[in-house]
């Protein structure tokens, strides 16, 4: 084998942490069945043109690839939860002599089978851990017969099924608020490796309460397929900049067990922090007779401490860990995000000012943890025993299964500071018992295995009161102004609620907010909100229907009130010395299955983006709140039309993390405001005017040192008042190649448009195109609740002749020819 040079290691150091010399992604030439089969041999079956045996039909996809791409958020459908099939026919040339020939997936749900030809080869259980198949005794059995030779010209038949079914011995449970994907929605990689092999390297990073000195201890599990007894390593580690610190050689005899493999103490270490996400990298190359294999694993050196019933330090220094969540899910693939997505979603996160996610709630690609790694994003990761109870032993070896597998997995990232057991633990109806006395012994069997496979994190879970005394950290259920009380109470109960525990971090709050849709007086519900009766979540709550005065159900789900909660909740943050943290829920709106009524029908609409990562007001408050690089928005970028009467005082608000800024309404100056995080609303940059009756410009400038920054937006002012909906007008309102954008508009009687109307519409299509929709998105669902009495949808025209329609209960249904 040929021996790495430089730039084939700058290669592997850029790559993710697990690097296998000869590995390839599996993209292209799959095809796909959504429905079983009879058995495998269906899928490799000879087949001639119009005979019986080519049916069922199959789809041709590339990978990652989800059966839920569309349907999760079809308005009128139940999302599929089945078996579904992939085959592909691949070429097999493995270099080694001797080698193993595998296939790593990185995930896929959420039982899995892959068989070569008609033999199963492997299964797995579960939707989101990393598992690998040995492929290499059924190829080679599989080339010596004529049928590879004849049918198949040599090429070797795969063929993988994946099912998603519900299954009250799994998790997570059927009952989550999110969608149980189905497919193989990660990269499936083609792998070679040498008949003893490296399976698997662990480091552990520490240092000494100054941060001076650092040791590094390197361990590793070997394969050993091979009649060779022991080996050569040779171990190289490399500083952030690239350059070797230290190197040694060792004979290994592998024994099938994790072994220590070197010891080593590195003075001065450059520490790993959100500001400086600065990694090293251990190289480990096997040298034996059965061939030469690398593989390469970054890691930082940093500490970390929750203080007793106060706040969160890292290297030593207080730091506010500023929060949010994120789902696997994505609008038109579900599941299946490419890495390219991933990567916008994560800097979209950190230039919002994020330095610490929940990874909710289940292990997630390990592309999401490359870049935290390298981002410098802090994770909490956690299995997905997320409600219903706690099952039989099959569920619970599940469990434990998936906990192992995550750790052992990502255990070498120092982006990870919390492993999380759990997730609503306290939700009872998968089975005919629930007994917290069990789900407390299992929390402990887990919380003690977590600590046994990893000591140097901390353990949590969200939301089980009855357990909160078995893990290291605890969040409870904080949703003040949303399913319960009001926003100004965030405080107080916070405060209690960190008292109750020793180490306490707030993870999930927000609410829900309909893109687009937007509201001259956000917090008109709030004078109907009881206080003083707590803010967590109960039973209930979330529906829409019953029950008590509360935001998510009575209020307008605009996005201007979500601005104002998140306002608040970030400037009394800052006043909070003993506060770890708090994390956002979520950072992008995520189908689920258990919201069909929402106004997006079966999106959990929380995030701050939108399925496809158009941003909301909101994510500008909370980058005026948590960066350094200067900033400003005018409020209202998507309100088009603003109302109220003539000569009416309307406030606009700013979005700036400038020390002032000054505001200009139709040319006019309206004086510099100094911006000041207690003054609520928008930290002071807010002002009070009178709108002209129709067209309306507004701009901002801003100073931050020598940068200057502005922001501009335009909209119409409407004092016309109006009554109910009467009547809508139907209009194309752009163009771009063959795509069509076209909008409703509901108006009362008097032709006057209903700005506050929230009816819900349905867009339809016949022609040559098709619609845009199960996207998932405020402009991309063919049901939808209209946002300030209007709605949009695109249409892929084809450039041909199309006639769309939309109706609404209680007006007529209204036609346009595009």
């Amino acid at each position: 084998m040929k021996k790495f040079n430089l730039s084939l290691l700058c290669i592997l150091l850029s790559c993710s942490s697990m690097f296998a010399q000869q590995s390839a992604r599996l993209i292209e030439g799959w095809e796909f069945l959504k429905q079983d089969l009879g058995g495998v041999w269906e899928a490799v079956r000879p087949v001639k043109t119009g005979d019986p045996e080519s049916l069922p039909f199959w789809e041709k996809v590339n990978l990652p690839h989800c059966f839920n791409a569309t349907d999760a958020v079809d308005p009128d459908v139940n999302y599929y939860q089945g078996p579904g099939w992939y085959r592909n026919y691949l070429t097999i040339s493995n270099p080694y002599p001797g080698g193993r020939t595998l296939l790593h997936f990185e995930g896929a749900g959420q039982k899995t089978q892959v068989y070569v030809y008609t033999t199963l080869v492997g299964s797995h259980v579960g939707g989101y851990d990393e598992f690998t198949v040995d492929i290499t005794d059924a190829v080679k059995a599989f080339e010596n017969t004529d049928v590879c030779k004849t049918q198949f010209k040599g090429k070797i038949p795969i063929s993988i099924r994946c099912d998603n079914s519900r299954d009250l011995e799994m998790i997570p449970s059927s009952m989550s608020d999110f969608n149980v994907y189905g497919g193989i929605y990660r990269y499936l990689n083609l792998e070679y490796v040498p008949a003893f092999s490296i399976q698997r390297v662990f480091t552990n990073a520490t240092i000494d309460a100054a941060g001076k000195e650092a040791k590094l201890s390197v361990s590793a599990k070997f394969n050993n397929k091979s009649e060779l007894k022991s080996g050569m390593l040779d171990i190289k580690i490399f500083d952030p900049q690239g350059k070797l610190v230290t190197s040694t050689s060792k004979e290994i005899t592998p024994d099938g067990s994790v072994q220590n493999i070197w010891d080593i103490a590195i003075k001065k270490p450059q520490l790993w922090s959100p500001s400086q996400p600065v990694l090293y990298a251990c190289q480990v190359t096997l040298k034996s007779s059965s061939g030469e294999q690398s593989v390469s694993e970054k890691f930082g050196f940093r500490s970390f401490e929750f203080i007793k019933h106060g706040p969160f330090k890292l290297n030593g220094e207080r730091l506010l860990l500023r929060g949010t969540h994120r789902h696997e899910d994505h609008a038109g693939v579900g599941q299946a995000m490419t890495e390219d997505m991933i990567r916008t979603e994560m800097k979209m996160m950190k230039d919002m000012g994020v330095n610490f996610i929940r990874l909710g709630h289940y292990q997630q690609s390990r592309i999401v943890l490359n870049l935290c790694d390298s981002l410098g994003i802090m994770v909490w990761e956690e299995i997905p025993w997320c409600r219903g109870g706690l099952g039989g032993d099959v569920y619970k070896e599940q469990a434990r299964r998936m906990l192992t597998n995550m750790i052992e997995q990502h255990r070498n990232h120092p982006a990870i500071i919390i492993w999380g057991l759990g997730n609503e633990n306290d939700w009872p109806g998968d089975f005919p018992e629930f007994s917290q006395e069990k789900i407390r012994a299992f929390m402990k069997e887990q919380n003690d295995l977590a600590h046994k496979l990893d000591a140097t994190r901390k353990t949590a879970i969200r939301r089980c009161a009855f357990c909160k005394d078995i893990v290291d950290v605890y969040s409870p259920s904080i949703w003040a102004g949303w399913y319960r009380g009001q926003y100004v109470e965030y405080k107080d109960v916070s405060e209690k609620e960190m008292k109750s525990v020793d180490y306490f971090l707030h993870v999930e709050w927000g609410g829900d907010s309909h893109a687009r849709r937007h509201s001259e007086n956000p917090d008109r519900i709030i004078d109907n909100i009881p206080t003083g009766k707590g803010v967590d979540e109960r039973a209930g709550d979330a529906s829409l229907y019953g029950g008590g005065s509360r935001v998510s159900k009575d209020g307008d789900w605009s996005e201007t009130y979500i601005c104002n909660l998140i306002d608040w909740h970030l400037k009394e943050q800052e006043t909070m010395p003993w506060l770890s943290g708090a994390a956002y829920w979520p950072f992008k709106d995520f189908s689920t299955p258990i919201r069909p009524e929402n106004p997006v029908p079966y999106v959990n609409q929380k995030g701050v983006v939108e399925r496809d990562f158009t941003k909301k007001e909101s994510y500008y408050v909370f980058q005026s709140y948590w960066t350094e690089k200067p900033m400003i928005h005018i409020y209202g970028h998507s309100w088009p039309i603003r109302w109220g009467a003539a000569g009416e005082s309307k406030m606009l608000k700013v979005y700036s993390n400038c020390p002032e800024a000054e505001l200009f309404l139709n040319g006019k100056s309206y004086g510099v405001k100094k911006r000041n995080s207690q003054d609520f609303p928008a930290a002071g940059l807010r002002w009070t005017v009178k709108f002209n009756e129709g067209d309306n410009n507004v701009k901002v400038v801003a100073h931050k040192g020598k940068q200057v920054v502005e922001d501009e937006i335009k909209f119409q002012y409407q004092t016309a008042t109006w009554g109910a909906p009467a009547k809508m007008v139907f209009e194309k309102i752009g163009q771009t190649g063959d795509t069509a954008t076209i909008q409703v508009r509901l108006l009362d009687e008097k032709g006057v448009m209903c700005l506050d109307a929230t009816n819900m519409v349905e867009f339809s299509l016949n022609g040559d195109g098709r619609l845009l929709d199960n996207l998932g998105t405020s402009t991309g669902s063919r049901k939808v609740q209209v946002y300030n009495g209007r709605a949009i949808i695109r249409v892929k025209t084809n450039n041909g002749r199309n006639i769309a329609g939309i109706k609404s209960q209680g007006m007529k249904t209204v036609f346009l020819e595009l």
